[in-house]
């Protein structure tokens, strides 16, 4: 292995050495304490060192970096207190989530490391995110984010790297390419001869660097991160190097070659760096046990102040407490002037406004430039704000959400248009481990709005129909909120984009142009978890969303003399059951109404709720209607079978009979 020293003089050299050696050390003691039963698991990075340590010193101290689970050295390099990784590792307090998350699953703005989560493909669009925020507030930065062999085989490398591409941002791809993904050989995970020739495809460069040569690495990512600086654009870096221990720890390594093993244990990149050193004059044989004790002297009573320290006592008030960031109410006056305008209206103005309000709110989505998206919600949008704000993304909702959440991170808002509703399933990781947990986990808000154009009535067929609601409700971190009228359209797009947690934005698509309403000119904004009482009645309460409460409308005006009380719930995540649970018990008779499938929609959570909650006030069971448990057929018979508005009257004749 050759090393170039270039201008560094010898206490540049061993300031280097001392970087490589913490967080070996570090990791020779946890795998003791792992033998002892002292701690419970390790994902071991010897022999990877000098890719993070060279990486992580190349990059300015308030650039971001995404690691890894074997990238201690970023987090030592990083000066991140060795206290609070421990207390990261053990699930104590001292630690960055509080008990909630393992190993390096957390962020820190502090030091600028937002870490990876176990699906491992996904941080790869957050940096894209994160320099995106750096190019359009003209930082001139760089971004690096890590990942493995085994990780590039997942679709989220493709769309990152395809992003980054056609936006020219300034990322470092780095792929710490060791040689197997848990036990799978980089044989059976791509045929081509190196990763890095994959560059090529998406037109930027690509290096391959020798990732036990920690001189190299440096030198290197500093070139490509100061030349990507003055112009942005992104690089792939491929570091070949070799995990000598297991996956982690409990998979041992007999899957690996023997000879294999021993090849790169002789180029091990802190005793080779070592010899260097030695070499050059600059290391005497001598110190090196002296350089060890010194860090040994420095961790071990941390360890033992950090094992002794007392066990998480559980709150389910703290926990509950954390899964959202606290959002306050907008201040506003309500303008006392209205104007009667369509649903897909009320939507745009509510978009206009929050982007005159927020100049750092991002548009995202496909086709929703100079096209204006394919229901013209951001028609000439572009022309108004511009293209960096505006922005016409490739076709790919998880590298675009995950985009969205790199922005957030780096100080933007972001409104993400899916193009329908159904093609949310392809973006379903980020939303559902990454942006819901993240507040939970460590703290940060997670500033993104994604607008769901959905529902039936269209005759779109399976794939453009869908009622995806019930997919987020379930999921703890996530804000769904699903307008019936233009002015709650606006007024809780508006609260969503304000609110600095992610938020599923519902808009029924036969609403658009079909619906018209009284809307308050200038900002406006509508609760978040706060149901409206759409008409009051005594016989019985129909609680319903979206499309449905038009349903439940229509039926009433053909039933005059029914006294029906009607509930637009607004918001399904958090849900107002308080007023749901008001109005059952004056009434006695509820109905639970929407266009989802019956068989677990939202509204079996509602009518759960009522039996437990109203059981005493109840004349009648809880009843619901929905639709049919069937795929959304597109034959306009088959499909007004499908919806469960063709079983409203004869559901409301059986409630007010029995």
């Amino acid at each position: 292995m050759i090393f170039d020293r270039k201008s560094l003089d010898d206490n540049a050299l061993i300031a280097i050495y001392k970087k490589l050696l913490y967080p070996r050390v570090i990791e020779e003691k946890m795998l003791i304490l792992l033998r002892q039963g002292r701690i419970g698991k390790w994902f071991s990075g010897i022999g990877q060192e000098a890719i993070a340590v060279g990486a992580t010193l190349a990059m300015q101290p308030d650039e971001y970096i995404l690691p890894m689970h074997r990238n201690l050295g970023v987090f030592t390099t990083r000066d991140v207190p060795f206290n609070r990784l421990l207390g990261q590792w053990q699930g104590k307090a001292s630690g960055f989530t509080k008990g909630r998350d393992r190993s390096f699953h957390f962020g820190t703005q502090e030091h600028k490391i937002i870490g990876m989560i176990s699906h491992l493909g996904p941080q790869m669009a957050l940096a894209d995110g994160i320099a995106l925020a750096d190019v359009l507030a003209d930082r001139k930065k760089a971004t690096l984010v890590f990942t493995g062999e085994g990780g590039t085989s997942e679709g989220d490398f493709h769309e990152a790297l395809n992003i980054a591409a056609v936006w020219n941002l300034p990322v470092i791809f780095l792929i710490e390419n060791n040689g197997y993904a848990l036990s799978t050989p980089t044989k059976e995970q791509y045929r081509t001869k190196r990763l890095v020739d994959k560059a090529a495809g998406y037109g930027i460069e690509g290096r391959q660097l020798n990732g036990n040569n920690v001189l190299e690495v440096y030198y290197v990512i500093s070139e490509i991160a100061h030349s990507i600086r003055q112009k942005p654009r992104p690089v792939l870096v491929e570091c070949m190097t070799f995990r000598v221990r297991g996956h982690e720890e409990a998979s041992g390594v007999k899957y690996v070659p023997q000879d294999l093993i021993a090849e790169w244990q002789d180029k091990d990149p802190l005793h080779v760096f070592e010899n260097y050193l030695i070499s050059q004059g600059a290391l005497r044989p001598e110190w090196i046990p002296y350089l060890r004790d010194e860090i040994l002297k420095e961790i071990e009573p941390v360890i033992s102040k950090v094992m002794a320290e007392k066990d998480i006592r559980p709150n389910i008030f703290t926990e509950l407490g954390d899964v959202y960031k606290p959002a306050g109410k907008p201040a506003f006056k309500l303008s006392s002037k209205s104007n009667v305008v369509r649903f897909i209206d009320a939507l745009r103005d509510g978009l206009l406004l929050s982007m005159d309000k927020y100049p750092n709110l991002v548009i995202m989505g496909q086709d929703i430039a100079e096209y204006g998206g394919v229901f013209k919600v951001t028609e000439n949008f572009s022309e108004f704000f511009g293209p960096e704000r505006v922005r016409n993304t490739p076709l790919c909702e998880s590298g675009v959400i995950g985009a969205a959440m790199g922005l957030s991170l780096n100080g933007y808002k972001a409104v993400v248009e899916m193009q329908f509703a159904d093609f949310v399933s392809s973006g379903f990781t980020q939303i559902i481990n990454n942006l819901a947990k993240t507040h939970y986990r460590w703290g940060q808000n997670v500033d993104v709005v994604i607008r769901m154009p959905t529902g039936a009535g269209t005759a779109g067929g399976p794939f453009h129909s869908q009622s995806t609601e019930a997919w987020f409700t379930k999921t703890p971190g996530l804000k769904v909120v699903y307008p019936a009228f233009p002015a709650d359209a606006k007024g809780l797009l508006m609260a969503s984009i304000a609110d600095p947690n992610p938020v599923m934005y519902f808009e029924h698509k036969y609403l658009y142009r079909n619906l018209t309403g009284e809307v308050p000119d200038g900002e406006m904004y509508v609760e978040i978890g706060k149901a409206r009482v759409v008409k009051k009645g005594i016989q019985a309460t129909i609680i319903a969303y979206g499309y449905a409460v038009h349903w439940a409308l229509e039926y009433m005006s053909k039933h005059p003399d029914q006294s029906i009380e009607l509930i637009d719930l607004r918001s399904l995540q958090p849900w107002d059951s308080a007023t749901v649970i008001a109005s059952v018990s004056k009434t006695h008779r509820a109905l639970v109404l929407h266009e989802d499938t019956l068989t677990s929609g939202f509204g079996a959570e509602v009518a759960a709720t009522i039996g437990e909650k109203c059981f005493k006030e109840l004349e009648a069971p809880v009843m619901r209607c929905a639709s049919l448990d069937t795929p959304v057929p597109m034959d306009k018979g088959l499909e007004n079978q499908f919806l469960g508005k063709s079983r409203l009257e004869k559901a409301m004749q059986q409630l007010l009979a029995y």
